[in-house]
């Protein structure tokens, strides 16, 4: 009797464990390849959830990294120098 082996799908979104990427081009290029996936109809609808979830958390992601980078452009506008963005302390 064999087993069967949990192999990648390879319409299932990369990261299946939800962890976020490192950097905005990471989350941003994974985010295409999900769009590109989406787009080709050839997903089952379990894996076009899955994908829909993960471009959801990898917009949410990008989104959070440009407003950040557009505040860190407001304080050298206004400073005539570049600060690091220390972001809001959590509540």
């Amino acid at each position: 009797m064999t087993t069967a082996k949990s192999t990648p799908n390879k319409h299932e979104p990369s990261e299946q464990s939800g962890a976020l990427p490192l950097n905005f081009e990471q989350a941003y290029a994974e985010l295409e390849q999900i769009v590109a996936q989406m787009e080709s109809a050839q997903m089952p609808l379990e894996a076009s959830l899955a994908a829909y979830q993960r471009g959801n958390r990898l917009l949410q992601f990008c989104q959070k990294s440009l407003l950040e980078v557009e505040q860190q452009v407001q304080i050298l506008n206004d400073g005539k120098q570049l600060l690091p963005y220390q972001g809001q302390a959590p509540s």
